[in-house]
């Protein structure tokens, strides 16, 4: 098992957290406490950069929900960045991909906002 390991830092749009390791059942509280103490401001984007997630589970997908629910709440948006291709299957596969902005890398979109 590969513990999950989260930095962030700030951009001109938003934050940026690089989420790394596995996002578990083990974990997912971890990663729910830390985007629950960010502190985001309407029209922000929270990117989650998960260019080096190994493994998620159905608690790491209800953990990333739960983020969008937090930006949301704060009136600012979410994007998830470079999702490993496993959980981008299941995140299309249940219909996430619908909801959540997807980026194909870690790097924010230019402009305001989580728009691709």
């Amino acid at each position: 098992m590969t513990p999950l390991h989260i930095t962030h830092h700030d951009t001109g749009t938003g934050l940026i957290l690089h989420v790394t390791g596995e996002l578990d059942h083990t974990q997912a509280p971890v990663m729910r406490d830390r985007v629950d103490r960010l502190d985001l401001r309407p029209g922000q984007c929270l990117t989650l950069d998960l260019s080096g997630l190994g493994y998620c589970d159905s608690s790491g997908i209800t953990a990333l929900l739960a983020a969008r629910q937090h930006a949301l709440a704060a009136d600012a948006d979410i994007a998830l960045a470079a999702v490993p291709a496993p959980l981008l299957r299941i995140l299309t596969l249940v219909g996430l991909d619908q909801v959540f902005t997807l980026r194909p890398g870690s790097e924010p979109s230019a402009g305001a906002g989580c728009g691709v």
